[in-house]
């Protein structure tokens, strides 16, 4: 199936945007032009700002060009487990630095979230994750220990842990996020370079296959002066939570 024109114009403008190509504070083209490069009428050209500012990545409008207020890319619910390829996909550089990468009996809250009796054997993970070497995220994850296993042949400073966990055949298909807020601890003021107790956004994920079986827990803590996170509700369709950078 075609992609529809608004969003193909959409995505060719958000990835000018986080190429630099569009700079923060830059005019968009006008309609008539972008009009004229996709051959488009102006209202697939309209649908396609809209999504834009709805992500807050251009402002502006009545009259005057939109402008581009932020290099940020918003990622849609379906893709949001990987923070690599989100980050690949906004033209940056992700980066890890893993501090452990243990097995240790589940306590209580992690035995909850996995559907296993505390004190199951598990495999815990505690990665720094960069954006152009920056500290962006700490994440705390979990994996059933058949699962996380599969790590302990695999440089998980190297890329992606679901890329390779994929390629070894687990499903993770299926997630469901809560987004909060939590204080700093010791461990996050030290690793993201921010005061104990200051406020991060906290993302606490649950992911499985197909057949229900959570295989992944984990409690993602971001610098909110870096990242943010929307949720987009259109009539008639599935919300998307949307996941964006503010660049420093």
């Amino acid at each position: 199936m075609e992609t529809p024109l608004h969003e193909q114009i959409a995505d060719d403008l958000r990835r000018r945007i986080a190429s630099g190509e569009l700079a923060v504070g830059a005019p968009l083209p006008s309609e008539s032009q972008m009009c004229a490069q996709w051959n488009a009428s102006r209202g697939p050209v309209r649908q396609a700002l809209a999504a834009l500012r709805a992500e807050g990545m251009i402002g502006g409008g009545r009259g005057k060009p939109p402008v581009v207020r932020r290099r940020a890319l918003s990622q849609p619910f379906e893709t949001f487990l990987s923070f690599s390829s989100w980050v690949q996909g906004m033209g940056h550089t992700p980066g890890q630095r893993t501090q452990e990468i243990t097995l240790r009996p589940a306590p209580a809250d992690v035995a909850d979230a996995l559907d296993l009796e505390e004190g199951t054997p598990v495999v815990q993970l505690l990665r720094l994750r960069l954006i152009d070497g920056a500290p962006t995220m700490l994440e705390r994850t979990t994996f059933v220990e058949p699962v996380g296993r599969l790590l302990f042949d695999f440089d998980c400073d190297s890329g992606s842990l679901y890329a390779h966990l994929g390629a070894r055949g687990v499903d993770m298909s299926v997630a469901r996020h809560l987004i909060d807020a939590v204080a700093a601890d010791e461990t996050d003021s030290r690793l993201l370079g921010v005061p104990a107790g200051f406020p991060l956004l906290r993302e606490s994920r649950t992911a499985g296959g197909a057949d229900g079986r959570p295989v992944e827990y984990s409690d993602d803590r971001y610098r909110p002066d870096m990242v943010s996170f929307t949720i987009e509700n259109v009539r008639q369709a599935r919300p998307a939570l949307l996941r964006s950078w503010q660049a420093s």
